[in-house]
């Protein structure tokens, strides 16, 4: 699979340690950046992701800043994207079976990196499961500006 990964400041750390486990696990990454710790804005970083996710060159993306909170919504303001703040591997699982995910976002300030690493790979490894909740998708699609 090919993932895009994305970071403000906040997240740099954990977003190191999220793409060397994602190579190992061998899937392909790009590093959209930043990989410095001076002070970056969120949703520039959010829209590289986004971007090539709608233009077909990753499958998936991962997006961490502190809380998780502000690349979720830079995220989510993008056509065809589905971004969840995971907490739990539950919620990473049921963001794929329910909600079809395409981005899963990560609080570095509150996610440890054995945590994000299990989540992550729940996520990179849960299908969607269709039927109801398709429909529930195609009615968030409908919606989208």
């Amino acid at each position: 699979m090919i993932i895009a990964f994305g970071a403000d400041h906040g997240g740099v750390q954990l977003k190191a340690a999220l793409l060397e486990y994602a190579r190992g696990e061998g899937h392909t990454v790009i590093d959209c950046g930043t990989t410095e710790n001076s002070s970056v804005d969120y949703p520039d970083f959010a829209k590289v992701v986004t971007t090539l996710i709608n233009a077909r060159k990753a499958e998936r993306g991962v997006l961490i800043c502190t809380t998780g909170v502000g690349m979720s919504m830079a995220a989510n303001k993008a056509r065809g994207i589905r971004a969840a703040l995971v907490c739990n591997e539950q919620v990473a699982a049921l963001s794929r079976k329910h909600n079809d995910t395409n981005v899963i976002c990560f609080g570095a300030l509150y996610t440890d990196v054995a945590a994000a690493r299990k989540m992550l790979h729940i996520w990179l490894n849960t299908g969607f499961e269709g039927g109801r909740h398709q429909r529930r998708i195609a009615k968030l699609e409908s919606s989208e500006e």
